[in-house]
């Protein structure tokens, strides 16, 4: 038994599972464990998820990732947390359940987000608290729930997000931490505080949302039947931490002035760290908190690694069954298929708005589309074509970035996507900059433990980070691609503004004639 703690855990609250991640002090990884769950999609636009399934899934990750690092603990420095923005949960005076979690993705809200743009002076709130007026929001979201579930919102005494609902559970308190807040759409970036006016809209007080607190902060002793369940001991420090993507830019030690850090894991996102709170004045950047002297600006997309899953199920069906039969993973066979396009896809663009968007454009309404099509198009050329696309899509974000806080100049690429050498080099070649892309893909997790080592004082700054964090790739743009996707760029950019009438109507059609399964 070790007499001094010598590991910290990172444990991300994620969209699809729940990973935690065992680093040492100078942030080796020693050991990982992950537990998956759905997301519920019964009827259009909804996306939701059961809030005790997330619960268990972050017992299991963190008792999973202990025991497979076969620590004990006395070995344990501490926990932290990342989590999912933008999730609501409504219960009752018993913190009782009275609604799934509603994720990010829900977009159910994008009636009520249009009618607080153009109704209630929507570019305002939006300039207080940092979030783009969307019905990712929870702000929508409870404006949707306020008048579409009126049942449910007249009961419930409070509202919460999967993460503050977590720590309920393992703790006791009721307690959102700063950077979880900035992405609400009701909490003020100036005051740190919850935005007075927001909440009156929503006809809430704030007694009905989680105390604010520092994304430092360290929350109390664990409860003592989950310290059981954990296999930790009940004063073990536990940091609350702050949302996965401002983590991110922390993990991949992207927070020095002009280094961006660009995700893609089921969603993706571009953002930069600058040191007090902006807000975009044409509304197409978000500001969310890290700490009171580093705040996060940047775009999110919905549309990431979702692309490439809903390729897989839909589009290339038998190739990925092939390949399972083979012992090959799916998504390797299908990137070596779209290997074999040149880049371009001749002349194929995809607009991979499958689930709605948000940065830069922030309309639900669009929907996704081959453009180009030919008879000399085949199906390899559909899946080249629907990476590309997220890739355009991404990049579609960088002029407002560069417009609000000046020219970038390194380029950390981290998530998912960052496994494929294809899609690390068409990120390259399509913004035309050298890309970089750390050891640990699951930056979060460092970032939520640097974080955690920098509010209990085992590091000095956060800093400390720049030496955890390896390079494992390079990847420079390639002359002929990046002439070939230059051309291309605008076109891609260009459509959705020609269309927006027609994406407004195609989404009412389906909104009125696609019913729930």
């Amino acid at each position: 038994m070790s007499a001094t703690p010598r590991y910290m855990l990172g444990v991300d609250l994620g969209t699809t599972s729940t990973k935690t991640v065992v680093f040492t002090l100078d942030g080796k990884v020693v050991a990982q464990h992950a537990q998956e769950y759905p997301v519920l999609c019964t009827e259009p636009g909804m996306a939701e998820q059961d809030p005790q399934q997330i619960f268990e899934a972050a017992l299991g990750s963190i008792a999973g990732a202990v025991k497979a690092a076969g620590a004990t603990p006395q070995d344990i420095a501490l926990l932290s947390f990342s989590a999912a923005m933008h999730s609501v949960i409504a219960l009752d005076e018993a913190n009782g359940l009275l609604s799934n979690s509603i994720t990010w993705g829900d977009i159910r809200a994008s009636v009520w987000a249009e009618r607080i743009k153009k109704e209630f002076d929507g570019n305002a709130i939006y300039r207080r608290t940092g979030t783009p007026i969307h019905p990712m929001s929870p702000l929508c979201k409870l404006m949707w729930m306020r008048h579409e579930k009126p049942e449910v919102f007249s009961k419930a005494a409070r509202f919460v997000g999967i993460k503050e609902y977590v720590m309920f559970r393992l703790f006791g308190e009721w307690v959102v931490d700063h950077s979880i807040a900035s992405a609400t759409g009701m909490f003020n970036l100036r005051q740190l505080d919850w935005d007075q006016d927001a909440l009156a809209l929503l006809k809430l007080d704030a007694v009905q949302l989680p105390r604010p607190v520092p994304t430092t902060y360290r929350l109390p002793a664990l409860k003592p039947d989950m310290a059981q369940r954990l296999g930790l001991a009940t004063d073990t420090p536990f940091i609350i931490g702050a949302n996965d993507g401002v983590l991110s830019n922390l993990g991949v030690n992207a927070i020095e002035t002009g280094h961006v850090a660009v995700t893609i894991g089921t969603s993706g996102a571009m953002r930069t760290v600058i040191n007090e709170p902006l807000t975009d004045p044409h509304g197409r950047l978000f500001c969310y908190a890290l700490t009171e002297k580093h705040w996060v600006v940047g775009g999110p997309v919905n549309n990431g690694g979702n692309i490439f899953r809903w390729v897989r199920d839909e589009l290339a069906t038998a190739e990925a069954a092939a390949a399972r039969e083979e012992g090959v993973d799916p998504y390797e066979a299908l990137t070596r298929i779209a290997e074999k396009v040149a880049p371009g896809a001749e002349g194929l663009l995809f607009h991979p708005f499958l689930a709605g968007e948000r940065a830069p454009l922030w309309n639900a309404d669009l929907r996704g589309s081959f453009f180009g099509l030919g008879l000399h198009h085949g199906k390899h050329h559909m899946i080249r074509a629907a990476l590309e696309g997220v890739i355009f899509n991404l990049y579609s974000i960088l002029p407002a970035l560069e417009d609000l806080v000046g020219p970038t100049k390194r380029m950390m690429a981290t998530g998912g996507f960052a496994r494929s050498a294809l899609w690390r080099q068409m990120m390259a070649d399509i913004f035309n900059r050298e890309v970089m892309v750390p050891e640990s893909v699951e930056s979060s997790c460092l970032g939520a433990a640097v974080l955690g080592a920098y509010a209990l004082g085992l590091v000095d700054s956060l800093e400390a980070i720049s030496g955890m964090v390896g390079s494992n790739h390079h990847h420079k743009p390639e002359a002929d691609a990046v002439k070939v996707y230059g051309c291309l760029q605008p076109i891609f950019a260009a459509i959705p503004a020609k269309l927006e009438p027609e994406y407004h109507a195609i989404a009412a059609f389906q909104r009125e004639m696609v019913k729930p399964k």
